[in-house]
């Protein structure tokens, strides 16, 4: 394994920041090889011990590269939700998928966690999505750390300086929102912490074929989505309950409904129409492909139609001919697909991260094209939130765009 130009100058560069300012957040397209540099930039900075914090899919490739570049420095690959269970002195965190820590306006238990027992470590936070939706999600992602550029102790009192605060009308309730965070308050106190670098500057040349194709589902799909939507409440003959009181409630169900499975009330899952699982090994037969699903009974019912020949194991579909299915959230960051011909979606997220990560999983520096194919049912919810998830403004993009530079202010 040879580690490119690009990612060598980027690794200094990251020392850089890193051995100054004790953070660096390396804002990294997808395929451009976080992984590689914020290794090669532990080793520059001469770390001894170092905690990889990543998602489970992806511990395996991690320890394959660190193997395959002879480091000498001690590497310890955890998932984050093994987080309380870790011991030993580090002198190096690395967080992957970093965007993760992002939630507010209280930060979630794996930010917490990573709070109380590193926060006085140097971190190398990597994502190719910091702040996919808004800029609000940046806070907590260096509040984790005693060396943020934030004075300010909670995202409230954040807050009242870089968001423009809104109320929201919940119809039961009014709420504060703060998903407005102000670009040109927050980008000058945290550029200087930003290493940034876009597929095009690493010389790949992919482009991403969006594909949308519609399947006819069974009458009894239909006959449920429509009773649903009449009358907010099914019963089955064996008295398992679906309820939809609120209209919340009534998308997710009519979102699981129009791919054939459904959660009832008492949490078990019913799997009453093959139709998607049954056109997708029809339509793709002779190809090799990966599968992303939402909803856990998704994955029974394409096990139902596809057998043997399906895993959800990465290494198994690499060195076989299977194909592989993944749920979105936990298969969209930190792994390739790249033996996949195409890229199958039997569901659809609701989330923009979700959705710009997901379709760069095909991506290599050879690739010249991504094909990704989107099954919704005719007449069916998906194409609707499709449509929402393309419009969500994608601030992740601003990064590479390079109008990020804006000169470092006190406040």
């Amino acid at each position: 394994m040879k580690i490119r130009d690009y990612q060598t100058e980027l690794s200094i560069k990251a020392n850089k920041i890193l051995t100054e300012l004790k953070i660096v957040y390396l804002a990294l397209e997808v395929r451009t090889g976080k992984t590689i540099i914020s290794l090669e930039t532990a080793k520059l900075y001469g770390a001894k011990n170092v905690l990889f914090l990543t998602k489970k899919k992806a511990i395996s490739s991690i320890e394959k590269d660190y193997k395959a570049m002879k480091y000498t420095f001690g590497l310890t690959v955890i998932n984050n939700e093994s987080l309380h269970n870790i011991a030993g002195n580090f002198d190096l965190i690395i967080s992957d998928e970093h965007h993760r820590n992002g939630a507010f306006p209280k930060p979630n238990k794996m930010t917490k966690d990573i709070e109380e027992r590193f926060c006085t470590l140097p971190m190398i936070f990597l994502s190719g999505t910091p702040h996919p939706e808004n800029y609000s999600q940046i806070y907590h992602q260096f509040w984790c750390s005693q060396n943020s550029p934030f004075k300010e102790k909670s995202f409230y009192a954040w807050a009242k300086n870089f968001v423009n605060i809104k109320e929201r009308n919940l119809g039961y309730a009014i709420v504060k929102d703060y998903s407005d965070g102000i670009k040109e308050r927050i980008y000058p106190l945290i550029s200087p912490y930003m290493v940034t670098f876009s597929q095009k500057e690493a010389g790949f040349e992919t482009e991403v074929i969006e594909n949308v194709l519609t399947v006819k589902m069974d009458d009894l799909t239909y006959y449920l989505a429509k009773k649903l939507k009449n009358d907010l409440v099914i019963v089955s003959h064996t008295g398992e309950e679906i309820i939809a009181d609120t209209a919340v409630k009534l998308m997710q169900k009519l979102h699981q409904i129009y791919s054939g499975t459904v959660l009832f009330e008492d949490k078990t899952a019913r799997i009453f129409d093959l139709s998607k699982a049954k056109f997708i090994k029809q339509y793709f037969k002779g190809k090799k492909i990966g599968i992303f699903y939402k909803f856990k009974a998704e994955y029974e019912a394409l096990k139902q139609v596809f057998g043997y020949s399906l895993t959800n194991d990465l290494e198994v579909f690499n060195e076989t001919d299977k194909h592989i299915a993944l749920q979105i959230v936990s298969g969209r960051e930190g792994i390739s697909l790249k033996e996949a011909d195409y890229l199958v979606y039997y569901n659809i997220d609701f989330s923009a991260t979700s959705y710009w990560q997901s379709r760069d999983r095909l991506t290599t520096m050879q690739r010249k094209t991504n094909e990704v194919f989107w099954i919704f049912s005719e007449n069916g919810i998906e194409s609707k939130i499709y449509e929402k998830v393309k419009l969500k403004k994608n601030y992740t993009s601003q990064i590479f765009k390079r109008d990020y530079d804006i000169p470092t202010t006190n406040y």
